[in-house]
Parts: C-alpha cells; structure tokens; sequence
C-alpha cells in the first residue's frame, strides 16, 4: 500500500510530545507539510526544527486551545501560508481523573474548556477552508473510556464521550462537503503516563509487578505505542480512507468492557501492597 500524502497540508495539536509528537513525525517521514501547536513555545519550536528534516514544510506555534481567537489566527496563518488545509488531527488534552467525592463542577469545566471546546474551536476554525477546497479529513484523538464509561475517572469519561459524539455527529454532517471526520479511541499508550502511574504506587511494587496488574485487562498483552496510532492517523488521511466517517476506532490491544474493571483492579493492587509492605516492617 502506498499512502502518498506529499501534497498534504495538516495541522496537529498537542504535538510537542506523545502521540501527537508521532503523529507529527510519521507525516512529516511521508513528506508532507506540517503545521503543529502545543503549549510550550520552546517544546514546540524544538519539534518543528526535528520535524523539518523530512516534512516539506513546517509551521510550529505555542497555541493555547482554550483561546477561541489564538486557533483561529493559527489556522488561518497556515491556511494562507499553503493555500488552505487538508488534515487536522485533534490531539490536544489530557486525562484528568476524579470521582463524585474529589470533584467539583469548575474542574469538568475546565476540562471539558481544554478538551472538548479545544476540540470544536479547530475544527470550526479548518472547516472553511475545507469546504472551499471541497476536501478534509479531521482526526480525533480520543480514548476508549469515552466508549464504554469507567467508575473513576469522570472528567475524562464524560468529556471524551462528548468528543466522541462530536466527531460522529460531524462526521454525518461534513461528508456532503468531503471533509470526513473519524474518532481514534485509545486504549492503554505508553506516552510516559504509565511511569507516574507506577511512581504513585509508593514503595515495595516493582515495575513488573505493576506492568503485570495492568496488563491484565489488555488482551495483547503490552502497551501500545505512539506509532501504533500514527499508522491509523496515516491511513485516515489517506485517499484508502475516501468512505470511512463517523466510525470511532479502538485503539486498545483488543481492550473493551475489560477497561471498567481497571480501577477496582488498581485499588486492590495497591491495598495487597500496602499490606505485603506492613507485614514485612
């Protein structure tokens, strides 16, 4: 299969590190132009300057997606820059974790600013110029507890589903104009997350005690990795890709229903621990 997107011009948020980073650098191998944002001005610059090597063309802009009138300006430099946008890829926004007990509303709120607003302001900001062009694929990074809810987690449960809704609800309304819109449901991604993970267990768990607990719910058996989304990111953007939208894909190692019973798996880990670790005082 030979997926040529040379011509393409794609922007990527939240692509300083993670997936977005490989996203970014498996465009750029492919030769296309690519334009990136993240938070940090130094982290950004310091990927397009990696990116440039082999991507066509680079753009690289700190661009806080909370702000509604720094996307727009961002997309519409790119834009005019290269004479319109053929990709975006929604990567920005973390998980944020939290119960009915820890919670407050401002908190979902934030999280729902910076995940599902960041989210509609770029794709509100590219749609014009795909419409004008009659061509776009828009890309969700998503995650797979917005599929199927967890009992913990709530900010990251109810604010990837609404994500996860806006991507199929566009990806039925856009395809009249040929801007195809998909979702990319993550599972468990070895992006770094899984080392504070490991580090908040507190002494007396090794690293392959706590893989093997985590792995329990992955049928595969390991972490995904960076790469194995920008592969479908590829793809998605590809002409091999022309009748796909409004599908939400699971990236998660065969993980489903398996995902709910992780915090419950994680809590008993830890309290065997606590107490292995007492018993030996």
């Amino acid at each position: 299969m030979n997926i040529d997107l040379r011509a393409k011009r794609v922007i990527i948020t939240g692509a300083s590190r993670g997936i977005g980073l490989a996203i970014a650098r498996a465009f750029a191998a492919e030769g296309a132009r690519v334009a990136i944002c993240a938070r940090s001005e130094a982290d950004v610059r310091e990927v397009g300057a990696q990116l440039a090597e082999h991507a066509q063309a680079v753009i690289a802009r700190a661009v806080d997606v909370t702000d509604s009138e720094g996307v727009k300006a961002f997309v519409a430099e790119v834009a005019h820059a290269w004479g319109g946008v053929d990709v975006l890829v929604n990567n920005a926004g973390q998980g944020r974790g939290g119960n009915l007990d820890t919670l407050t509303p401002e908190v979902i709120l934030e999280h729902a600013n910076i995940l599902q607003m960041g989210h509609f302001r770029f794709v509100q900001a590219v749609v014009p110029f795909m419409r004008e062009q009659r061509w776009g694929r828009i890309i969700e990074i998503n995650a797979l507890a917005g599929v199927i809810p967890t009992p913990d987690g709530i900010p990251s449960v109810i604010n990837r589903a609404s994500c996860i809704a806006l991507s199929r609800s566009l990806g039925m309304s856009l395809p009249k104009d040929n801007i195809l819109v998909n979702s990319l449901n993550m599972g468990w991604i070895d992006t770094g997350q899984w080392d504070r993970h490991y580090k908040e267990m507190g002494p007396g768990v090794s690293r392959e005690e706590f893989d093997a607990m985590v792995m329990k719910v992955v049928p595969l058996g390991r972490y995904g990795k960076p790469e194995d989304v920008a592969g479908m990111a590829l793809f998605l953007a590809s002409e091999y890709a022309s009748f796909i939208s409004a599908a939400s894909i699971d990236i998660a190692g065969g993980m489903g229903g398996q995902i709910a019973y992780f915090p419950t798996l994680k809590r008993d880990f830890a309290a065997t621990i606590a107490a292995r670790n007492a018993a030996s005082e």
